[in-house]
């Protein structure tokens, strides 16, 4: 053990032996599936989930509001807010950041940027941290600090807080995030697995197995001799519908079912709803338009904001308070995403149900404008008209 190892344990410093984002170093499967985040990408479903899931979060508008007694007023003054809302380093915009830092949190479990603090320790810049090179160093049952490499190798220590963590669902660990994949490895295995034999069946020429049936024995060499011509000459996505010709009375025979037999296509589309369900997407939004249809569309639109988009935002809301706002900031702040851009499409029906509130006198208009993200209106001071001349 070496002079930092002992102070670090000294101190109540634990180092995990190994990296918590490198989950595909844990798990022996994995490792033997080689499955990880670039390669379970490569399977459309997956990168599609991903990129609905991180760009529509990127696209929902991020705000600091300031607590009022019955009012919402964004903290536009407050460091926080722009940090939030425009920019929060000088090299990606709002949206790139949190866009980036959501898809890193679904395919990793964790995603941490450096905290930067002006003199007034408020937050004037987040700076995004490659997950797969950070590792959290625990202090007893808590996270005591982070370690990050960075791409020259060079090691650095930083203090919890300097580091924003996003995490996914917690796992064995209830501090370290795991993500969908790694808790799910099996149906991405099995897509991937179906994507691979897809490319090997047309790289082959869609032509399955089989064995050329030879009427006598052959010598080795004329074995080797007849396998490498019937590869060159019908092997291969090139030469697929070439017409094989056999000498001698020689006979190929298939035995491999086909892929009808096999219903390939069907198990590609199950694996895409497979997909859809550790990612809590609606198929239909991953190309899937088996059950989509005109009369359905709304209501899968706002299923996949309030069952798979709440949870992201609500995990984004939280981590900016617990990490990025001091107590007493928190009793005068709170951040929170607009929803309603993703929801316009169901304005009409919106739009019904507070015109029979209002009507029947159970909802006021503020609050339907509240409920709207809007900025309340000051009723207008109506002055009574004054008595006529001479009225008692």
């Amino acid at each position: 053990m070496g002079l930092i190892e002992r102070a670090a344990r000294a101190l109540g410093f634990e180092r995990r032996d190994a990296n918590p984002n490198d989950v595909w170093a844990s798990f022996a499967a994995l490792r033997t599936a080689n499955i990880t985040p670039e390669s379970a990408q490569s399977v459309a479903a997956v990168y599609g989930a991903v990129a609905v899931i991180a760009e529509a979060i990127g696209t929902l508008p991020l705000r600091l509001y300031k607590r009022g007694d019955d009012s919402r007023t964004p903290a536009d003054d407050h460091a926080l807010h722009k940090c939030l809302h425009r920019e929060p380093n000088e090299h990606q915009s709002s949206q790139e950041f949190i866009e980036w830092m959501t898809a890193a949190m679904l395919l990793y479990g964790n995603s941490y940027a450096r905290v930067i603090r002006g003199n007034d320790g408020q937050v004037r810049a987040l700076i995004p941290l490659a997950p797969e090179r950070v590792n959290v160093l625990r202090k007893g049952d808590a996270i005591g600090g982070f370690d990050y490499t960075d791409r020259d190798g060079k090691r650095e220590r930083l203090l919890p807080d300097e580091v924003f963590h996003l995490r996914h669902r917690a796992g064995p660990d209830p501090l370290i995030g795991q993500s969908p994949i790694q808790a799910a490895r099996s149906v991405i295995e099995l897509a991937l697995a179906e994507s691979q034999h897809g490319v090997a069946n047309f790289t082959n020429g869609t032509k399955l197995s089989g064995i050329i049936k030879m009427p006598g024995k052959l010598r080795s060499e004329q074995r080797d001799s007849l396998r490498q011509s019937w590869q060159t000459q019908y092997a291969g996505a090139s030469n697929a519908g070439r017409t094989p010709v056999l000498e001698e009375g020689a006979d190929f025979v298939p035995l491999s079912m086909s892929l009808e037999d096999a219903e390939y296509i069907a198990a590609r589309q199950f694996s895409v709803q497979e997909v859809a369900r550790i990612f809590k997407v609606p198929p239909p939004l991953l190309a899937d338009l088996g059950e989509a249809n005109y009369s359905n569309a709304v209501q899968v639109n706002r299923w996949f904001v309030t069952h798979c988009l709440g949870r992201h935002m609500a995990a984004w809301e939280g981590a900016i308070s617990r990490q990025l706002l001091t107590d007493a900031g928190r009793r005068l702040y709170y951040p929170e995403f607009s929803a309603e851009g993703l929801l316009r499409g169901d304005s009409e029906v919106r739009a019904a149900f507070y015109a029979s509130g209002i009507g029947a006198g159970w909802l006021l208009p503020a609050e339907a404008r509240k409920l709207e993200n809007l900025p309340a209106i000051k009723a207008p001071h109506y002055q009574p008209n004054p008595p006529p001349k001479g009225a008692a």
